[in-house]
């Protein structure tokens, strides 16, 4: 889906409700995208299961696939074939909306042809997010990069040769890319201070699956023996953690009544710790978690690499510190300043300041009315659309599109939990 497809999806309208029954996670954006990329690694077949085909951010990045060869066809809602037409093309010719996928593109392209263009990534725009820590894990692998135009630019004719690369910060985007890189360089390549999270943990399960061979040294490094070539393979996406947090937030902020099917206890253990002491009340089902209601009582959180608080959760902590009586505390570590949907909440009452590094939000108890805001990233509309769901009256989203980057069935979701969801 290029850009101007995808902003067609442009406002989301919201009005008070009390979320009850039950959702179905969809399978997670951030290991659906990976995946993608990794499937230019082989020219054989790679099935994706539970796969959330519904986001813009999905379609954009299986456009570009069939730009460099491939061809995809959807079995099902959730289910993709990803077979190759040509051996792909080095350059990406992408006209429209970029994401920060092309990264690992780039990465994939550069370990299987010799070289790879890419459009400079786009995406979430969350403060300073350059991107020389990619460029230098690809030099430390023997490939030449430059920037030319628009385009990022690596060459290596003679092919990867794996090395020790040493990452400077625990970047989620340069450990997957180092790992995507290194399954087909000559040799052992070793990444120092990787950050290991659900996500990755994901991509390494399905290139396994394909032949490659790694080995995870907890957070101290990952090892892979590169390959000459690795297979085809059929791998199940893991659950949206990220989808999982914002129901488990929006059924306690409503008092609701909610069971979430299909939750990834494993992922989120640091997260349920502070939302139960927080006043959630939550109950562990055989395959679910039963979300009854409870309190919305002040949060301190900081975000960290995993299994700490990720950077993607504190705007949907901050619609619950909203709710709450008292102040809370958000402090994000890794992109210091991500609170421009502060702005946004006091639009409808929100009160907050910002005093250093730290988002003060100064609850309410919810006391919030309804007003257009603007969904400046995918989470910041995610969490403007739970403090639609308290607010007196009507709530209009604009730039809507950006939630539908990354929820599967927003919209149909909320209204079969009892919510008035409309978008235009």
């Amino acid at each position: 889906m290029n850009q101007m497809i995808a902003p067609t999806i442009s406002r989301l309208k919201i009005t008070p409700a009390r979320l009850e029954g039950e959702v179905f996670l969809s399978g997670a954006k951030n290991s659906a995208l990976r995946l993608l990329a990794a499937s230019l690694l082989t020219s054989e077949e790679v099935v994706l299961t539970n796969y959330p085909s519904q986001l813009l951010d999905a379609q954009i990045h299986v456009e570009m696939l069939e730009m460099l060869g491939k061809k995809a066809v959807l079995v099902s809602p959730d289910e993709i074939r990803i077979t190759e037409v040509a051996p792909p093309d080095s350059r990406l010719n992408w006209g429209g909306r970029s994401i920060r996928n092309t990264l690992l593109i780039l990465g994939a392209l550069t370990a299987r042809t010799g070289a790879g263009a890419v459009p400079v990534p786009g995406g979430c725009q969350l403060g300073d997010r350059k991107y020389d820590i990619h460029i230098m894990l690809l030099e430390r692998l023997g490939a030449k990069v430059w920037g030319e135009g628009e385009y990022l630019c690596a060459e290596a004719p003679n092919g990867l040769v794996g090395t020790d690369i040493h990452l400077p910060l625990r970047s989620t985007g340069a450990t997957e890319n180092a790992i995507i890189a290194g399954t087909l360089a000559k040799g052992v390549t070793r990444v120092w201070n990787p950050h290991i999270r659900p996500e990755i943990l994901d991509l390494i399960a399905m290139l396994r699956s394909m032949g490659a061979q790694i080995r995870v040294f907890g957070q101290e490094h990952i090892e892979i023996t590169g390959s000459e070539g690795l297979s085809g393979t059929q791998h199940r996406v893991i659950a949206d953690n990220m989808e999982a947090i914002t129901w488990l937030a929006g059924a306690v902020i409503t008092g609701g009544d909610v069971e979430i099917h299909g939750f990834p206890y494993e992922d989120l253990e640091v997260v349920l710790a502070h939302l139960k002491a927080a006043g959630a009340q939550l109950y562990r089902g055989d395959r679910s978690l039963i979300v009854r209601g409870g309190a919305c009582y002040p949060v301190e959180i900081s975000t960290g690499p995993h299994p700490g608080i990720n950077s993607d959760v504190q705007p949907i902590l901050a619609a619950w510190a909203v709710k709450a009586r008292g102040e809370s505390r958000i402090v994000d570590l890794r992109f210091p300043g991500r609170y421009g949907y502060a702005e946004e909440m006091a639009r409808m009452g929100g009160e907050f300041s910002v005093v250093g590094d730290a988002l003060r939000i100064h609850g309410n108890g919810g006391k919030l009315h309804g007003a257009e805001v603007r969904a400046l990233d995918l989470r910041a509309g995610a969490a403007l659309t739970l403090c639609g769901l308290i607010a007196e009256g009507e709530t209009v989203i604009t730039d809507a599109w950006q939630i539908f980057r990354g929820y599967v069935n927003f919209a149909d979701k909320l209204k079969s939990l009892g919510a008035d969801a409309r978008v235009s």
